[in-house]
């Protein structure tokens, strides 16, 4: 969804637009071994692909259209519950973008649940 910005005669026009993240729920017991199951097939179908990775890779390593490995973090928001959003602040998630990431995580099949929902403002 975009929000329109009501703006003055002097400024220029703002769209903003509404951020999304994943709530995802698998049998890990902390942040790292999540960013593990999340990041791990991605590597994985890269070092097959191209035959080495290095940390820079990581913005090069395509989710779906639009959102790299690199830009994704994920945080423990309860027991086994996490929160994964884009960590850049100028490409958030939308919802588009959001369900895409939702669907290459179906098909790696390492978290139980996957939800996309809109993320709460800070």
């Amino acid at each position: 969804m975009i929000e329109l910005v009501a703006i003055g005669p002097h400024q220029k026009a703002q769209t903003a637009v509404r951020e999304y993240c994943l709530i995802v729920e698998g049998a890990y017991l902390s942040e790292s071994e999540a960013e593990h199951a999340l990041r791990d097939p991605f590597l994985e179908d890269w070092v097959e692909q191209t035959g080495r990775f290095r940390i820079h890779n990581m913005d090069e390593i395509l989710i779906t259209p639009g959102v790299t490995l690199g830009q994704l973090g994920i945080v423990m928001i309860d027991d086994r519950v996490f929160e994964i959003a884009s960590t850049d602040p100028d490409h958030p998630l939308t919802e588009h973008t959001a369900k895409g990431v939702a669907d290459a995580l179906r098909r790696q099949d390492m978290f139980d649940e996957i939800s996309v929902e809109p993320r709460e403002e800070e």
